[in-house]
């Protein structure tokens, strides 16, 4: 199975804007101009942008909050979100909730809270109901390597594959749980091996290499779409920024964030395209050119945007009644 040429451009597109994006979230954070904290994927981004980029129109992700490559291929404009940043009216929730915590079922996402992996156990909702229903659809899941150590984590899991569900979990392997390094947390060398407690087929990719988890993530879609059952996937990779940008990390080696800062996403990505004469660098240019202009046109937005009126504190909160004839 072959990635055409148009795929491989959206997904270094799609990179490049959630590098973009979540580059400007963490200038305009550290200039106070974001309401609350900012949590980015810097270094990360393949694994979102892999398996969000596989996914077809019906599908539903349950991403978490280093997902943003979803966020964006399902349809949530980095104009929404960037004013969901921003506390903005016109943000995804509409200037509530935290500013990491959204999703729009409009685009097939799920919102989420902060506890992981607390969307293992509702993309396995999801997942039951399309299979009760008969419906050609799967469902995606996706936490870090910490939210794996969690109880909800091992009852979505045990679930799914009980029942045999179509569901796909992705596991944001990025080395830390906070500041809790890999080998405190667990004393097997690949979280994939969790998955043989269940029974359930498991598979390790380079969560760097954006195509090799695109390319394992559709093939694993394909098999729960088709009564195969669920498959987790491990993404290995590192995370280049701390837990969120108010933490320095200096608990992470610099040794270890020099080593990974050569096996750089979007680096690796260019230079697949360019020697493998998929692209020419001035087509590269002019989709960071695009790229640049959609954060500018997006940061624009959320600026000029108002705020919510006082009175949208209460609306959401509460079923709406059903009208009486």
């Amino acid at each position: 199975m072959d990635a055409k040429r148009e795929d491989l451009l959206q997904l270094y597109y799609y990179l490049k804007l959630t590098r973009r994006l979540e580059d400007r979230v963490t200038s305009l954070y550290h200039q106070g101009k974001i309401l609350g904290g900012a949590w980015t994927s810097n270094g990360t981004e393949a694994v979102s942008v892999g398996f969000g980029y596989a996914l077809e129109k019906n599908d539903i992700a349950a991403p978490y909050f280093r997902d943003m490559g979803v966020f964006l291929i399902r349809g949530i404009t980095a104009k929404r979100i960037m004013a969901q940043y921003f506390g903005k009216k016109t943000g995804v929730t509409g200037g509530k909730e935290g500013n990491v915590h959204i999703g729009d079922l409009n685009f097939g996402v799920i919102g989420f809270p902060s506890h992981l992996a607390d969307n293992y156990p509702v993309g396995t909702g999801a997942a039951l109901a399309f299979k009760i229903r008969g419906e050609k659809r799967i469902a995606v899941a996706c936490t870090g390597d910490g939210g794996t150590s969690r109880g909800d984590f091992h009852e979505g899991m045990n679930f799914a594959a009980v029942r045999k569900l179509p569901i796909v979990f992705i596991c944001n392997n990025n080395q830390y749980a906070y500041s809790t390094p890999l080998q405190l947390q667990m004393s097997i060398k690949n979280i994939a091996e969790r998955a043989l407690a269940y029974g359930m087929s498991s598979k390790i990719v380079d969560g760097n290499n954006v195509i090799e988890v695109y390319m394992a993530a559709k093939e694993a879609y394909e098999i729960a779409r088709n009564g195969g059952g669920p498959t987790f996937i491990e993404c290995k990779t590192m995370r280049m920024h701390g837990h969120s940008e108010h933490d320095s990390a200096k608990y992470v080696p610099r040794e270890l964030l020099d080593e990974w800062k050569k096996k750089d996403p979007i680096l690796n990505m260019e230079k697949y395209l360019l020697e493998n004469n998929i692209s020419q660098k001035a087509e590269l240019e002019s989709i960071d050119s695009r790229v640049k202009k959609e954060i500018e046109e997006a940061e624009a937005f959320a600026e000029q945007s108002p705020y919510p009126e006082p009175e949208d504190g209460m609306k959401g909160l509460y079923a709406t009644p059903i009208a009486e004839e």
